[in-house]
């Protein structure tokens, strides 16, 4: 038996936004709890004043973290805000007694548990999700707090993971932190709308038509406009669903009014775990066109329902699924290769129960308690009394490419 921690998770975004790195925090702050840790949620308070509420059973608490900016009046606000802000840091570390300050993405809220760490002497784990390289505003290469405070927080943290391969090598690369791990995501296998096991029949199409489904935010880096232009050019008859909502819906919407698309296109906007489990379970494919993707948890979500993926060689995802084993794996900037992969499994059911299959048993491999196991043996090593100093080695260390 594991001694129970008193942690700490301070996520850069938490409910009532969604994200991966919502659901990331959200899973593994119930795995914790389940296995008899004591967890609280810090994140960052955008304005909305939510005070401490409780999601799902968890604490969470929405911080205030104000930054320093470049003209005399942010100044003027910061100075007038940040004696508050710090306050309330205080109080809830005082509220808990974390025993591990564990970041999850960093941001502002990165800013403020470094300075807690410093403080208050408290042991710090740095998580990323790709927030180095799949902002679309590119933050860390336009401030120059952040990207100091990030290398500063990777020098002080006892322990630094990433989501995947991508994330932890970017890491070192960029930013200076060798001896990274990996600790993936997971998905919850008795979630809602586990789909067929191999061996299964078909499932029905959908209004006649079958259905290519994509899901995540709708920004720049997810691609989305690349799977629109690949669905113009496919050759098999099939209506397309995007998920989501995000600054680039709008110039979506106007990209299939202006194919002329609008009567196979349809864009729901934002949906909620059963929508993303029954779109999935429904339709033919499940494509992910991300021109950057950290990890990719729709990756796991498809595999769970049973629906063959095709899936972007850039980022996470590359790395994650086994071209032509699992998934398709396939360049989303190319729209021709990009339509290929999609016809070809709709012509070919054969090939989609193939992929699917083999999916629906790898996924047993990524499960949010297998996450948690992973935490949990970093806790451990971060808080074992006779603890020498974290290695550097020369090179990223990962857990391994694969785990099935």
């Amino acid at each position: 038996m594991r001694r129970p921690r008193r942690v700490a998770l301070v996520s850069s975004s938490f409910a009532p936004y969604v994200g991966g790195v919502e659901e990331h925090t959200l899973h593994v702050a119930q795995e914790l709890r389940s296995a008899g840790h004591q967890v609280a949620v810090w994140t960052v308070d955008r304005g909305e004043s939510l005070g401490t509420r409780f999601v799902d059973g968890l604490e969470v608490r929405y911080l205030p973290c104000p930054q320093p900016a470049g003209s005399i009046g942010a100044v003027l606000r910061f100075l007038g805000t940040a004696p508050g802000a710090a306050l309330r840091w205080l109080r809830a570390w005082r509220d808990l007694r974390p025993e591990v300050l564990h970041v999850q993405c960093f941001g502002p809220n990165g800013l403020y548990a470094l300075a807690l760490h410093l403080v208050a002497r408290v042991p710090l784990v740095v998580s990323s999700h790709g927030e180095t390289f799949a902002d679309d505003h590119d933050v860390f290469s336009r401030s120059r707090l952040l990207r100091t405070g990030l290398i500063r927080s990777l020098r002080s943290a006892s322990a630094v993971t990433g989501c995947s391969r991508l994330v932890v090598d970017d890491l070192a690369e960029r930013f200076g932190a060798w001896g990274g791990v990996v600790v993936p995501n997971g998905v919850d296998l008795d979630g809602p709308g586990p789909g067929p096991r191999p061996g299964d029949a078909p499932r029905p199409a959908v209004d006649q038509l079958p259905t290519v489904f994509a899901v995540g935010r709708v920004e720049r880096a997810k691609g989305f406009d690349l799977l629109l232009d690949a669905f113009a050019r496919l050759q098999t008859p099939a209506r397309l669903v995007i998920g989501g909502d995000g600054s680039e819906l709008r110039a979506l919407q106007v990209g299939v009014d202006a194919r002329g698309l609008r009567s196979l296109v349809e864009l729901p906007g934002r949906l909620n775990s059963d929508e993303v489990a029954r779109q999935m379970t429904s339709a033919a494919v499940v494509v992910v066109p991300s021109r950057q993707e950290a990890f990719g948890i729709v990756v796991l979500e498809a595999w769970r329902a049973g629906t063959p993926l095709v899936a972007t060689s850039l980022g996470g995802p590359g790395d994650l699924v086994e071209d032509g084993v699992d998934g398709l794996v396939v360049d989303p900037t190319d729209p021709a290769a990009l339509a290929n992969a999609i016809d070809s499994v709709l012509r070919d059911p054969a090939l989609g129960r193939r992929l699917s299959g083999r999916g629906s048993e790898r996924v047993h491999a990524y499960t949010w308690t297998r996450t948690r196991e992973l935490y949990e043996a970093i806790y451990d090593r971060v808080l074992a009394p006779s603890r020498s100093p974290r290695p550097r080695p020369r090179r990223s260390i990962h857990w391994g490419r694969r785990w099935s």
